[in-house]
């Protein structure tokens, strides 16, 4: 009963007549978001990932001498160190789920629609920055791989696909997932995985993935997933495997049983990501993603 829903058509349908005008509206209403507020608290906490050499220069008092030039200083005879530039640009890859439980939705939009809404916030943000934004879309099989790159045309086809790709696949492989992310990224990214993390036996490459790159899970959550309401006999259906139920949500045991299984399988899943040094932001899809998220940059922000 873990991913059953009743049927919903999601942004995954068709693409609409007027796609372009659409994925335009979000992107000027995550843009105004990134412009206001999102953009500095983003730049603070995402550093490069090394460093590059400038120049050298003479010593002077303070110098830390671990960045003395000893080269440079036998041929001048006076001492001179190493000054160098932190790479500040990064590479942003989202990992977005697009299973058929994603097109669950219990009020004003799906799991699928608010996943566009915080990969918007995150891609807008990126390219905002001057940094490079790629994309992975998978289900069961690998549905699409952007390499990352700059600018608002690449940007605006990231958008155009977290609203609009039609999956071929309906389950859920995170495995497959971030097998791909491991082997097409070899540099240290920035990668977000959007997901509701209906899958299992992922953990092993999720830890591979979170040892080579700063790995966040954005969690994507309907309230409905969590506790059923008491409206008597309903027929649901699993979304990835059309496995259907009858569930009678007027027995409060079976309410219970229902709430139970899913604040266990969340505790299991916050556990196992604290354990391998993932970050974890939880998103409430029935309320905007720009919440959570700048939650998740504050609070990271407050570590460094």
């Amino acid at each position: 009963m873990d991913r059953r829903s009743s049927k919903r058509s999601g942004p995954a349908g068709g693409i609409p007549a007027d796609l372009l005008d659409q994925v335009r509206r979000l992107e000027i209403r995550t843009r105004r978001i990134v412009d206001e507020l999102f953009g500095g608290e983003y730049h603070s906490v995402f550093k490069g990932h090394g460093v590059e050499f400038r120049e050298v220069r003479e010593y002077q008092p303070g110098d830390d001498v671990r960045s003395i030039d000893w080269n440079v200083t036998a041929r001048h005879g006076s001492p001179f160190v190493k000054q160098y530039d932190e790479e500040r640009e990064l590479t942003i890859l989202l990992l977005a789920d697009l299973s058929a439980s994603e097109r669950f939705g219990s009020d004003r939009r799906s799991k699928a629609e608010a996943l566009a809404e915080a990969g918007a916030l995150l891609a807008l943000s990126a390219v905002s920055n001057n940094d490079k934004v790629g994309l992975i879309l998978f289900t069961d099989e690998i549905e699409l791989y952007l390499p990352p790159s700059k600018g608002r045309r690449h940007a605006l086809r990231v958008l155009r696909e977290l609203l609009y790709h039609p999956p071929r696949g309906r389950g859920t492989d995170l495995r497959l997932a971030l097998e791909t992310l491991n082997r097409v990224q070899k540099r240290s990214a920035v990668c977000f995985l959007l997901s509701d993390f209906l899958a299992t036996g992922y953990e092993k490459d999720l830890m591979v993935s979170a040892r080579r790159h700063d790995l966040i899970a954005v969690h994507l959550v309907d309230p409905r997933e969590r506790e059923l309401p008491a409206v008597g006999l309903v027929q649901l259906e699993d979304a990835e495997t059309d496995e259907p139920g009858l569930v009678d949500t007027a027995d409060p045991a079976v309410r219970e049983e229902f709430a139970r299984r899913a604040a266990r399988r969340e505790d299991d899943l916050h556990r196992s990501l604290r354990r391998m040094g993932c970050d974890l932001i939880e998103l409430d899809v029935t309320r905007p993603a720009i919440d959570p998220l700048m939650r998740f940059f504050l609070r990271r922000g407050g570590k460094r």
